[in-house]
């Protein structure tokens, strides 16, 4: 999957791509991040939203929200959803209502239907399969929400704002495992950002980088949890 980072503890057997043959170690469950590869998002359209809202430009609201420690503090659980709206209102001098500025900060997401259709063949083979995701009380209420198949067909739903810690910090990884109920070396796991799987990695789960649909399948097949076989 063009430039993935690839797992340790790998030993010669069987032919990965172009690579030289690898092996890679028996996999209990498999996590997917949310953001960009599960579902895209926007920023802008938030943006746009809560501006919308305060008669603010979209700019200053981006740097309320995602140039300050504000998002991070959100995301980590560090903050409430009602600090959140009450930090926000300060920053900005404006007071925009709690669940109006929670609607429009969640505004923002849109599913990937290819990367759907690999975890509808995961959960048809019966693979065990969860999200760890960085994300917010917010933003997590509007995604279950609207798309479903996010509590049906993931059973695990490791999310930073409730374990307090935050990709790429170890601490979120442990916890991720101990909710899996599996070894890391059994946990197979895809994010976007090259310093989350790094932290995956060292973590000790097998991670990569994602890139495309195609190529998470690649990447699946090569570990034998999907085929050829497999369609939707």
């Amino acid at each position: 999957m063009g430039a993935s980072l690839e797992p340790r503890d790998q030993e010669p057997s069987m032919t990965h791509g172009d690579d030289a043959p690898t092996t890679f170690r028996p996999i209990a469950f498999v996590y997917f991040d949310l953001g960009k590869v599960l579902l895209d998002f926007s920023h802008e359209r938030s943006c746009e939203r809560m501006a919308a809202l305060t008669g603010l430009s979209a700019s200053r609201v981006r740097g309320v929200v995602y140039n300050t420690p504000l998002e991070h503090a959100y995301e980590r659980g560090d903050i409430t959803s009602r600090e959140f709206h009450e930090r926000f209102c300060e920053a900005t001098g404006t007071r925009p209502g709690y669940e109006a500025l929670r609607e429009a900060c969640a505004d923002m997401f849109s599913v990937i239907h290819e990367t759907h259709g690999i975890v509808a063949r995961l959960h048809d083979r019966g693979h065990r399969l969860g999200i760890l995701s960085n994300t917010c009380e917010a933003h997590w209420a509007r995604c279950v929400a609207d798309y479903p198949l996010l509590t049906e067909r993931f059973l695990i739903h490791a999310l930073s704002y409730e374990l307090r810690s935050t990709k790429p910090e170890p601490d979120i990884y442990r916890a991720a495992a101990a909710m899996a109920g599996a070894a890391p070396r059994e946990i197979f796991f895809t994010d976007d950002r090259a310093d989350n799987v790094a932290g995956a990695l060292e973590a000790g789960f097998d991670a990569v980088r994602f890139e495309s649909p195609s190529g998470l399948e690649r990447e699946l097949r090569a570990r034998g949890l999907l085929d050829a076989g497999d369609s939707r």
